[in-house]
């Protein structure tokens, strides 16, 4: 287990399941303190604790509806609480589902900006006092391929768009926090293999990945890895695309 991020508090928005799962097992077993947040599936998250404990490893599993603020706020401050600091927020939640623009309801289209775009920002404003006052802090919020063209979508638009306003999010925190000591970066993953896509949509799109294969929670791990790492303290603002350069 590598010294760098033993005995830090990381805070995971959809850390029960796919790449937040991944994330949460991968940085309680180097020794983080991590609180994996979930909106309503209990089986996932029973399932991640039971993981977890047979690995003897400690962390929590909340279930917290960030896209309220108040329930933002209060997770923020329960973490805090309970393990004295935030050092990392992660959001890695992407709720999304296909529809044609013109016969999206509107409780669909809010819903694509409270469960993609709002949380992180309920989240980051709360965290944020805590990491500026300590001089130490990392955000990353989950975006997806080819948000930063700015291209059609009819199909999946007011998830697209809450997706670009994630991009603009984590640059303008950058701004605001780097003189604090804290980053603000964004991941856009394209095809991850994580259970929640049909396996024949997979071999499908894995066909048109330059890569040649889909990627894996994995490569998600190593990227997130970096950005909390020191070596990225000067890395702020960014996007990285984890697309095996599909999409881009």
């Amino acid at each position: 287990m590598g010294a760098e991020g033993f005995g830090r508090v990381a805070l995971i928005a959809g850390g029960t399941r796919g790449i937040g799962r991944a994330l949460c097992l991968d940085l309680a077993g180097r020794g983080w303190h991590v609180a994996a947040c979930y909106r309503e599936n209990r089986e996932a998250a029973a399932a991640l604790g039971a993981e977890l404990d047979g690995r003897g490893l400690a962390a929590s599993c909340i279930q917290a509806d960030v896209s309220k603020a108040d329930v933002a706020r209060d997770l923020v401050r329960r973490v805090e609480t309970e393990y004295g600091r935030i050092d990392a927020l992660i959001h890695c939640i992407g709720a999304y589902h296909r529809v044609p623009l013109l016969e999206e309801s509107i409780e669909g289209w809010l819903g694509m900006f409270d469960h993609n775009l709002h949380p992180v920002f309920y989240l980051s404003r709360q965290a944020a006092s805590g990491m500026m006052r300590r001089g130490w802090g990392r955000i990353i919020g989950f975006s997806m391929i080819n948000a930063d063209q700015q291209a059609a979508q009819p199909f999946v638009t007011a998830h697209y768009i809450a997706k670009i306003g994630v991009l603009v999010l984590m640059r303008s925190l950058a701004r605001v926090l780097a003189p604090y000591g804290v980053t603000a970066n964004s991941i856009s993953p394209g095809f991850i293999e994580t259970g929640s896509v049909p396996e024949e949509i997979l071999a499908q799109s894995g066909r048109n990945i330059p890569a040649g294969y889909i990627g894996s929670p994995d490569d998600v791990v190593g990227a997130v890895r970096y950005l909390l790492s020191d070596a990225a303290r000067y890395v702020n603002g960014t996007n990285i695309h984890l697309s095996g350069a599909w999409g881009i």
